[in-house]
């Protein structure tokens, strides 16, 4: 679900928006690959990714003029971790970090995004989560199957690892809709992840999308894939491409605090607008914006990304440095992210 940088790499690669004149280029980009640091069990290390930044920054600017003329603000650079460019998966540690000092021009291509919070920064543009498309794709089940589920959902509820107190994880969100339903015939909801995962979200009606660590997870992608209309658990969530795709329209947002009524809202939700959302749901473009499909095709995410950098061009004449001039201070931040890569 991280692999949003890799794949928006291999699209630039051979996009016709890409030039090899750097006098030519409206934007700069630089793959960092900071989610490829991984633990021998796979799971991204993102409190090095800042030394891996600073290293990369430090790279072109030394060796390039480009970056020195804006100090970044004419880059964007790709961050999918749980919480951007603050790289912490727990939200009161990516707060106190907060946006590394030397991304505070650049523009950020992110899967966070959440109202008034430290790490989602004016101008960035918030993405989907990779979703496999080709896996996807394979899972696929005749349209006119009937969607005998009421609400599904698979996933933690409990993150004891990391939250052994509880309450802290999805600021307590899972552990409500666990508490309250688990016994509810409607809610078919577990902590088992079985092989027909996909094909259950394509019998469901409505599909569980709570915040785990951070706001977003795959399950919004796959949602909207499969035509569940998703039940959006994350106050203030900023949702990817709100220009292509209509998420109040499709979607039912429960605040966090509501999810104990969370069975009486969606019986509550009447038939005739259950419909309508899933008619919208079935609208392939809407589909499209949400995959970053290999090769790429018109109006998929990768196409959704190039009309946000679009719209923030042209650059104002102030964003250009005069010769000498420094805004960024380098030696900002906590002293092991001061460490070479």
């Amino acid at each position: 679900m991280f692999a949003a940088e890799i794949y928006m790499h291999r699209f630039l690669l051979s996009s016709p928006v890409r030039t090899l004149n750097p006098e030519e280029a409206d934007w700069f980009y630089t793959p960092v690959y900071t989610t490829c640091d991984l633990t021998p069990n796979g799971l991204p290390l993102p409190f090095k990714s800042p030394r891996m930044m600073r290293s990369a920054i430090q790279l072109i600017s030394s060796n390039w003029p480009y970056w020195n003329h804006t100090e970044g603000a004419d880059h964007f650079f790709v961050v999918p971790h749980d919480f951007a460019a603050c790289f912490h998966y727990q939200e009161e540690k990516a707060i106190e970090r907060g946006i590394l000092p030397l991304l505070q021009r650049a523009t950020l291509v992110q899967t966070f995004g959440q109202r008034n919070h430290v790490c989602l920064k004016e101008g960035s543009i918030t993405v989907p989560p990779y979703a496999p498309p080709q896996k996807m794709q394979t899972h696929l089940i005749p349209e006119k199957t009937p969607r005998s589920i009421f609400v599904y959902f698979r996933g933690l509820f409990y993150d004891v690892g990391n939250d052994p107190e509880g309450g802290y994880y999805a600021r307590g969100a899972r552990a409500a809709v666990w508490e309250n339903f688990k016994d509810n015939p409607l809610f078919d909801i577990s902590t088992e992840h079985p092989t027909t995962y996909y094909e259950d979200m394509q019998r469901a009606v409505f599909c569980l999308c709570p915040l785990g660590w951070a706001p977003w997870s795959p399950r919004l992608v796959e949602a909207v894939i499969f035509g569940c209309i998703p039940v959006i658990i994350a106050d203030d969530i900023v949702l990817p491409f709100a220009d292509a795709i209509p998420w109040e329209e499709i979607g039912v947002f429960i605040d966090e605090k509501d999810v104990p009524n969370l069975d009486t809202i969606l019986t509550s939700i009447p038939p005739e607008l259950i419909l309508r959302k899933q008619r919208l749901l079935a609208n392939p473009s809407m589909k499209q914006a949400m995959l970053f499909p290999q090769p790429a095709e018109p109006g998929d995410a990768f196409h959704q990304v190039l009309n946000g950098l679009a719209r923030k061009l042209p650059h104002d004449r102030s964003v250009y440095l005069k010769p000498g001039q420094k805004i960024l201070n380098w030696t900002a931040g906590p002293v092991g992210d001061l460490k070479p890569w």
